[in-house]
Order: structure tokens, then C-alpha cells, then sequence
């Protein structure tokens, strides 16, 4: 795969030690081309980087050495890992994004997304699992790459037509606590199992995005709570 070196000078460096990296982390530009994300990737200005950036023509660009830390996460949280930049390698996917003209997903865009995972992967032992989007680890704050992004190509997503014959068990009132038990054991925060917040809707939406992405509704709907208990279990 060939890289295409623009390099940042957005990163910080790791002082005396290597860098345990965990997480590979999805993004999208938000910007209304390739040339004008570099620019703002390269930018002293915003301080916002990462490590690569896939135009929608597939070409892979390197702004951050991973033995590097990228700004591209900023607050975030998943499992007991906060502030994930210091353990993630960050790729950006050239797309407008919401409220901006959102656009599907290109087919060599997606193929290199996939490679450079796979490539990644392979070298620092990731599973499969901790390939996550802005939206899983920032839920409050982002919804990048969203829900047109193809997580089912990239990641484990149980079907979905098999989830319409298994029926829920528990009582309607429990429905809630347990989906955020379960989301608590996928790795999603910023929520409390007990207490309902505003913001819940906007969990649910990141979990739907990355699980569900036909019905983003905000809503826990039984083939939504359903996907929630087979991937709190796996």
C-alpha cells in the first residue's frame, strides 16, 4: 500500500518509552475536500492531526508517525482508557460529514480503510473490537464517521434479520438499565445505568451508528436492545 508522506507538526512526542498503541480510531474530515483537510490537519492554528488520511479516491497520507501521538480524539473515553490519543493511531475519511452534505462512502476509499486497518492490526496485535469511531469514544461531542460508514465490513456485526426471531425476556421497566449494563461491558461511557440523563439519546445514537445503522433513532427498540446483549457477550 502506497503512503503519501504531508507530514503535521500537531503530535507530541513520547519521552523515554514506546508507544503502547491499542486502538486504531475512524474519523471523517468534515471538510469539502482533500487539500482543504490537510491544510486544517497541518494547521498550527486549529491543533487538531492524525496519523493518516484516506482521500475518496483511496489514497492513503501520513501526517503523524505512530510513534507519535496525533490530536485527533481529544476528550474521550472507552473502558477504563481516558483521553485516547496516547494510545490510538487516528485516520481520518475525506467526507463532508453532517450537516455539510453528508456522502456515502466510496468503494476504494472503504478498500483502503480496510488495508490500512488490516495492516495496523497485524502490527500492534489489535483486535477487532478496538477499531472504533470518534462517535463511540466521544458520544457527547461527535458523530463522525457515522452512520453511512460500513462498519460491517471493518468489524464483527451480528445479523440483523436474526435478531426479528429472538424476543426479550426481561420486563419492559428493567429495558433500559440493561442496555446500559450492556454498554458499559461493550465500552461505551458517559452515561449512569441508574439515573436517566438528556444525553442517553446520544449514546443510544453512537451505538446505533456503529451497530445499527438503519434506524438511527436515539430510541432502544428491541432489535437495538438485542444487539446490545449479544455484543456485551461476546
Amino acid at each position: 500500500m502506497r503512503v503519501i508522506d504531508v507530514f503535521s507538526n500537531n503530535f507530541d512526542k513520547i519521552l523515554g518509552k514506546k508507544r503502547r498503541i491499542k486502538f486504531i480510531i475512524l474519523h471523517y474530515t468534515g471538510m469539502q475536500s482533500t487539500i482543504e483537510s490537510i491544510s486544517r490537519l497541518k494547521s498550527q492554528k486549529f491543533k487538531v492531526s492524525c496519523h493518516y488520511l484516506i482521500s475518496k479516491n483511496g489514497y492513503v497520507y501520513r501526517l503523524v508517525s505512530e510513534k507519535n501521538v496525533a490530536w485527533h480524539a481529544g476528550k474521550s473515553r472507552w473502558r477504563e482508557f481516558v483521553n485516547l490519543n496516547i494510545c490510538s493511531v487516528g485516520i481520518e475519511i475525506q467526507n463532508k460529514g453532517h450537516g455539510k452534505n453528508y456522502e456515502m462512502y466510496g468503494i476504494k476509499q472503504v478498500s483502503a480503510v480496510r488495508k490500512l486497518c488490516q495492516k495496523l492490526r497485524k502490527k500492534y496485535k489489535i483486535p477487532l473490537k478496538n477499531i472504533l469511531g470518534h462517535s463511540d469514544i466521544s458520544p457527547l461531542r461527535k458523530k463522525d464517521p457515522g452512520e453511512k460508514f460500513p462498519w460491517k465490513l471493518i468489524i464483527y456485526i451480528p445479523s440483523i434479520k436474526k435478531l426479528s426471531k429472538k424476543k426479550i425476556k426481561e420486563k419492559k421497566s428493567l429495558i433500559r438499565e440493561n442496555f446500559f449494563k450492556n454498554l458499559k461491558l461493550i465500552g461505551y461511557r458517559y452515561f449512569k445505568i441508574k439515573t436517566k440523563k438528556p444525553t442517553d439519546r446520544m449514546i443510544i445514537k453512537a451505538f446505533q451508528m456503529r451497530y445499527f445503522p438503519e434506524k438511527v433513532s436515539g430510541k432502544i427498540d428491541k432489535k437495538t436492545y438485542i444487539l446490545s446483549q449479544l455484543l456485551a457477550q461476546k
